[in-house]
């Protein structure tokens, strides 16, 4: 065990290493090599990486140190080692989205996501594994609580990663659930900013009105450290909000002037929850103290179609985007995914206009839970993380969330048959400070840490 790995720094959250590197406490060389002690370690049992490049992690450390005792100014996250979904572009390792069609692929240049982690100073350590092409096609990453369980997908190794301690942040991706899933599965904080909150640029697409761009942490403080380091404003993805971004980490610095208003919400996906899940989930719900409102929340009546719609936007997004792959490459691409590009060419083109059109119209209509309540309660998985590699779990919990475009975050605050499983947050599209807030309120009043 590296020295510094036996004095915990692969511990620390990001604001704390920052805190840390800033006092002079610690070198960011020593932050490195904790964190390489710890992936050298423990990654022939997770697996979470696909590449790495330990010399010029910590070339890069040294580098940041040396800026740091000549008194340059410093970055959001200067020093601090950060892991990429490999399904993100970097020019300094491949980029193989998780699919032999892609082996050896290098990218000329990273992705606007990584340009912007690197302008904050952060060391990008290495790639984590991805399922084939972010759908189903599990990976090689296992559970770091259980190896015989799945993480989760498809940002399977970014998940992983920070839950073990090998980094403390990492950035994943969410097309229906596969951020949010393997945040409950491995027991860490993982958010979906509101869609078009961060840019796409250098990202696979696989179907580009859901795609969206967030990632891991350990506290969520770092999950506004994170997100303000990479929400620059990009005009090449079309689907950018537009407006100033305000500091994230700024508003949580402002407390809550009342106990959060809570809509406790059984989405369509709620009978497909495991009984224990169930159990554990409505007993959390409704042991809040003091004058904390939880309101049981229907939604409204037709969102029993939803889960179905945003199946069809992004069934019908995979065979057009991954079909000619798959048609080129048969021997190389899953059953599995075969399958559902199969399925996405069964509908019509009027089918996938009317699901994505009815998006808008479906959220004005859920709006009015926000007129009383600041957040939605709900699970975030059917269940702890399954037996076995060869599924990733099921997305139902996480896609009609995704399919609206609304923010959405999981808290490791659940254990069923001791494995972590995740209470799920969500806010309306403007209210991503909101979400944070409570979040944050959360997990000091649950007494939890990661």
């Amino acid at each position: 065990m590296d020295a510094n790995e036996r004095n915990g720094l692969e511990r620390l959250t990001a604001l704390d290493a920052r805190e840390a590197l800033t006092k002079g406490e610690i070198t960011s060389e020593a932050l490195v090599s904790a964190c390489i002690g710890r992936i050298t370690r423990r990654d022939p049992d997770v697996r979470a990486w696909t590449h790495v490049n330990f010399d010029a992690a910590l070339e890069a450390a040294r580098t940041s140190d040396a800026q740091r005792a000549a008194g340059e100014a410093m970055g959001a996250l200067a020093g601090i080692p950060v892991g990429v979904k490999d399904i993100i572009d970097t020019k300094d390792f491949p980029t193989e989205l998780g699919s032999p069609v892609f082996a050896g692929r290098r990218p000329k240049a990273d992705a606007f996501v990584v340009s912007a982690l690197k302008a904050a100073g952060a060391i990008i350590i290495g790639k984590t594994v991805t399922t084939e092409l972010a759908f189903f096609g599990p990976g090689e990453t296992r559970n770091p609580h259980d190896p015989s369980r799945t993480p989760g997908g498809s940002s399977s190794g970014s998940a992983a990663a920070v839950a073990d301690f090998q980094v403390p942040l990492a950035l994943g991706t969410q097309t229906a659930g596969s951020i949010i899933r393997p945040a409950s599965y491995c027991g860490v904080i993982g958010i979906k900013p509101t869609f078009g909150y961060v840019s796409r640029t250098g990202v696979l697409e696989q179907s580009q009105p859901l795609d969206t761009i967030g990632g891991y942490t350990r506290s969520v403080e770092d999950v506004a450290l994170l997100l303000d380091c990479i929400d620059g404003f990009d005009i090449a993805d079309r689907d950018m909000m537009a407006g100033r971004r305000a500091s994230l980490l700024q508003a949580l610095q402002t407390p809550m002037s009342r106990t959060p208003r809570l809509a406790f919400v059984k989405s369509p996906a709620w009978p497909h929850a495991d009984e224990n899940m169930k159990a554990a989930f409505e007993l959390f719900a409704s042991t809040f103290k003091g004058d904390v409102e939880v309101t049981e929340t229907a939604l409204p009546a037709n969102f029993d179609r939803i889960i179905r719609l945003q199946q069809i936007v992004q069934f019908s997004d995979i065979a057009r985007n991954y079909g000619p792959i798959a048609d080129a490459n048969p021997d190389l691409v899953s059953d599995k995914l075969k399958e559902i590009i199969a399925e996405g060419r069964t509908f019509s083109a009027a089918s996938y206009d009317q699901a994505r059109s009815m998006r808008e119209a479906l959220y004005e209509e859920l709006r009015p839970i926000f007129v009383h309540n600041d957040v939605i309660l709900t699970a975030a998985a059917q269940g702890i993380a399954p037996v076995g590699l060869a599924s990733t779990g099921s997305p139902m919990f996480n896609g009609l969330w995704t399919y609206l475009g609304m923010p959405c975050l999981s808290l490791p605050l659940l254990s069923i048959e001791g494995l972590p499983a995740g209470v799920q947050l969500i806010s309306a599209r403007e209210d991503g400070a909101r979400l944070l807030r409570v979040a944050s309120w959360m997990m000091k009043e649950r007494g939890q840490s990661v």
